[in-house]
C-alpha cells in the first residue's frame, strides 16, 4: 500500500475549499467548534460594556476569531505588555493569550493594576522547556568550565518571569523575534572583542538563526545545551570553543514546519512567496523567501500585491485570519499538518465571559503577580532590550 506523506498532499489557498481528508492541520479537523452558548458574544459584549474603562482586554494575533473580536488592542506579546502599561488607568487587565504574556504585563504595569487570564492553564511549551532550576544548573556548569565569565544571557520573550531575572541578576538582557540580532550585538559588545559567548534562551532555533543568518556566525561556532543530558550534553572543549550556547528548546507549532513542506509548495503554486517566523528550523528559514516577526509577517501581507501568492508558517489562527482579511491573494498554511496552537486555544469565549462576568460582579479571578525581587530584576532585562537601538526583522 502507498504512504502518503505531507509533499502528496493537494495545496489549497485558505478560504478557497477545503478537503478534510487530506488536511487535518487546516481544519483540526473538522475545524474549532462553535461557542456552546448561543448567548456568549452577547453577554461578553454586555459585561465589557458593564465595566467600561475599568477593563482592557489584550489579544494575541494567535487567539481564536471568537475572541479577538473582543480585544481592546492586538499584538505580539511585548506589545500587548507595553499597551497595558500604557493605560494606569485601566484596574484590570485581561490578557488573552499565554501564562508568561500575562507575567510580562504585570511586571510593566503598576501596582494598582491586575492582570488576570482567563484560563489558567494556558501556558506555552517553549517557556516551559526552560526552567529556573534547570538554567541555574547549566550555570553552574559553565562557571565550572571556567566560561562563565565569557557568558551573556540573553532570553527570547516567550520565557517566564524568573528565567527574565535570572538573565538580569546575570548581565543579560530579553529580547524579540525583530530584534535578537542587536541584543546579541549588544551581548557580544559585553566582553572584549573576541571573547563573548551568548546563552541563548529558551528557543534555539530563533538563536541559531539569527547568529547565523543576520550575525555571519559559523554553525559549527552553535552549539545547544540539552538540559536532560549530564552537562547539557556537551564537554568542556565544545564550550569553549563555542560563541552560541543555544538552550534546547523551541515552539511546538513553528518548530513542525519541514523543508518538504516548503519545497514541495514551490514545486505546486508557480510564483509563491514562502514567508515564515523565525522560530522555525534552520533549513526551513533558509528555503523562505521571506523571515520575520508575527509583526513583520502582517505588515508584509498588508503591502502584497493583489493576484500574489503567499505560503505563511507561523500560527494557524493567524494565517486564516491573514486569508480572510485579503483575498485578493492566495494565502496558504505553509504545512497542513501543524495544528493551532494548543495553549493558546484555551482562552476561548466561555472563559473570557467568565472573566468579564466575574469583574462585573466584583470579583477579581485568575490574577498572574509576579513577586517583587522577580519583578525588580527582569525589568532589568526587560531595561536593557529597551536601550537597545530599534531595528526591524528582516
Amino acid at each position: 500500500m502507498a504512504v502518503v506523506t505531507t509533499v502528496d498532499l493537494p495545496l489549497l489557498p485558505l478560504g478557497r475549499g477545503s478537503d478534510l481528508a487530506t488536511e487535518p492541520g487546516v481544519e483540526c479537523p473538522g475545524d474549532l467548534p462553535p461557542a456552546s452558548d448561543p448567548h456568549l458574544v452577547e453577554r461578553a459584549r454586555a459585561a465589557k460594556e458593564a465595566l467600561g474603562d475599568r477593563v482592557f482586554v489584550l489579544g494575541h494575533h494567535y487567539q481564536r476569531d471568537e475572541v479577538i473580536q473582543f480585544a481592546d488592542v492586538t499584538g505580539d506579546s511585548f506589545k500587548l505588555a507595553k499597551d497595558a502599561a500604557a493605560r494606569p488607568d485601566a484596574p484590570y487587565i485581561v490578557f488573552c493569550g499565554v501564562h508568561f504574556m500575562a507575567e510580562s504585563a504585570d511586571i510593566l504595569t503598576s501596582d494598582a493594576q491586575q492582570v488576570i487570564l482567563p484560563d489558567l492553564a494556558a501556558g506555552c511549551s517553549m517557556a516551559d522547556m526552560a526552567l529556573l532550576p534547570q538554567v541555574e544548573d547549566a550555570w553552574d556548569a559553565l562557571v565550572d568550565a571556567g566560561v562563565a565569565d565569557d557568558v551573556v544571557p540573553i532570553t527570547y520573550m516567550n520565557s517566564s518571569a524568573d528565567i527574565k531575572a535570572f538573565c538580569g541578576r546575570n548581565g543579560g538582557a530579553v529580547c524579540t523575534s525583530s530584534n535578537a540580532d542587536v541584543a546579541l550585538e549588544w551581548a557580544f559588545d559585553q566582553r572584549p572583542e573576541g571573547t563573548g559567548k551568548v546563552l541563548f534562551l529558551p528557543d534555539q532555533h530563533l538563536g541559531r538563526n539569527t547568529a547565523v543568518l543576520e550575525m555571519g556566525i559559523a554553525l559549527e561556532e552553535c552549539v545547544v545545551w540539552n538540559p536532560h543530558r549530564p552537562n547539557g550534553g556537551l564537554t568542556v572543549e565544545e564550550l569553549r570553543d563555542a560563541k552560541m550556547i543555544l538552550w534546547k528548546g523551541h515552539c511546538s507549532v513553528h518548530g513542525r514546519f519541514s523543508a518538504e513542506s516548503v519545497d514541495q509548495i514551490r514545486a505546486t503554486v508557480p510564483g509563491v512567496n514562502i514567508l515564515v517566523h523565525p522560530e522555525c528550523r534552520h533549513e526551513v528559514v533558509t528555503r523562505a523567501d521571506l523571515v520575520g516577526s508575527t509583526e513583520f509577517i502582517i505588515r508584509t501581507i498588508e503591502a502584497a500585491e493583489p493576484g500574489s501568492s503567499w505560503a505563511i508558517g507561523t500560527e494557524l489562527n493567524l494565517v486564516k485570519r491573514l486569508a480572510d482579511a485579503h483575498p485578493d491573494k492566495n494565502i496558504s498554511f505553509l504545512d497542513r499538518t501543524v495544528c493551532y496552537c494548543s495553549t493558546m486555544n484555551r482562552i476561548d469565549l466561555p472563559h473570557l465571559v467568565w472573566a468579564l462576568e466575574s469583574l462585573v460582579a466584583g470579583q477579581v479571578p485568575n490574577v498572574i503577580a509576579v513577586d517583587a525581587e522577580t519583578q525588580e530584576w527582569a525589568r532589568v532585562a526587560l531595561q536593557r532590550m529597551l536601550d537597545l537601538p530599534g531595528r526591524t526583522a528582516r
